[in-house]
């Protein structure tokens, strides 16, 4: 079995509070934090929507046992991966040295692929989340790697609940997952 969680968020947003006041034609700045909790949640919905991360983010991928000898990373684009751990029956800690995996980050899917010759080792793992591969996804640590059909998405999320406060609940613009649809990747 396979699973992955958020393990560290990004540390900024695609866009900014001056960004979408500008493109709404806001003028002052008592909604600022309204204005902020928008640009997450559509950040938000549009990294769920399309498999993605776009702000550099840390997740962790878990197996119970040793996976393929290759392996695919969801919410692409992959920048890096941290470490590739493993856990015998008695709970020791091994890490797997990153000299034994090639990583793939020019494919839309990062992938990690064992080396020629290199196999998982002949251990007894512990029964559950034995496997633990940190890895870091994202266009980039801040928001200027972030491409700009996101950015506009984001725009129009926070435009249309500016404008529509008694928006019934889960109305979103059609224009919002137009611009995100070319992009959205396959989920696996």
């Amino acid at each position: 079995m396979r699973f992955y969680r958020l393990n560290e968020a990004a540390g900024s947003e695609p866009v900014t509070a001056a960004d979408v006041k500008l493109y709404a034609r806001v003028a002052h700045s008592v909604e600022d934090s309204l204005i902020d909790s928008w640009i997450a949640a559509a950040r938000k919905l549009a990294e769920d929507y399309q498999h993605r991360s776009y702000v550099q983010q840390t997740y962790r991928m878990v197996y119970d046992s040793f996976p393929p000898s290759e392996i695919e990373f969801p919410r692409p684009p992959l920048i890096s991966v941290e470490s590739v751990k493993y856990y015998d029956y008695e709970d020791n800690e091994t890490t797997f040295a990153d000299t034994n995996y090639s990583l793939d980050l020019i494919s839309e899917v990062g992938r990690l692929s064992l080396n020629y010759g290199i196999s998982w080792p002949t251990v007894t793992l512990r029964p559950l989340n034995a496997i633990i591969i940190d890895f870091t996804t994202g266009y980039g640590a801040d928001a200027d790697a972030v491409p700009d059909s996101v950015k506009n998405a984001i725009y129009v999320y926070c435009t249309f609940m500016y404008e529509n406060r008694e928006a019934e609940n889960g109305t979103i613009p059609r224009e919002f997952y137009d611009l995100l649809r070319p992009d959205r990747m396959a989920i696996y």
